[in-house]
């Protein structure tokens, strides 16, 4: 990426903070749904070409591929969702950690993705599902997630 140290410093402050903040009140099929086709929604009016998922723990709730996606989106998705699950955080929050120290380089690039777009859902802090876009650059992948997360606890 492209960003300088103290964006990406600044990049994972706001991270850690949406992580520590945007919690549900209670997360079930109706609320992954829900999440799914606002998400789904926002990126229809701005024609992106994206994939989404949303997962209430392990289970598959919602998908939905839009024009201009292929089926190397939803490989992504896999792999960020892995992420995520590994690390208990945003995919982004690795991506960015991983710029600046240069770590996980370890990390099997088959079945991980080191790029932003998977956010953990929370309960009272505990993941209960993720929530992944995947076809725009990371960092806009990762807002559109969080968008659709802050406008339904609004």
């Amino acid at each position: 990426m492209t960003e300088s140290r103290a964006e990406l410093e600044q990049l994972l402050e706001q991270i850690e903070h949406e992580e520590r903040t945007l919690w549900f009140d209670g997360f079930g099929h109706d609320e992954a749904w829900k999440l799914g086709r606002t998400i789904r929604r926002l990126a229809r009016e701005r024609e992106l070409g994206v994939a989404i998922q949303v997962r209430l723990g392990e289970q598959l709730v919602f998908h939905s591929a839009l024009p201009g996606s292929t089926a190397d989106n939803d490989d992504w998705i896999a792999r960020k969702i892995r992420t995520t699950s590994r690390f208990a955080t945003s995919s982004l929050a690795i991506r960015v950690r991983h710029d600046l120290n240069g770590g996980f380089g370890w990390l099997d690039p088959a079945l991980y993705a080191i790029s932003g777009g998977c956010v953990p859902l929370r309960v009272a802090g505990a993941i209960v599902g993720t929530a992944t876009v995947s076809g725009l650059a990371d960092a806009k992948d990762h807002a559109l997630v969080i968008e659709a997360v802050t406008s339904l606890q609004g």
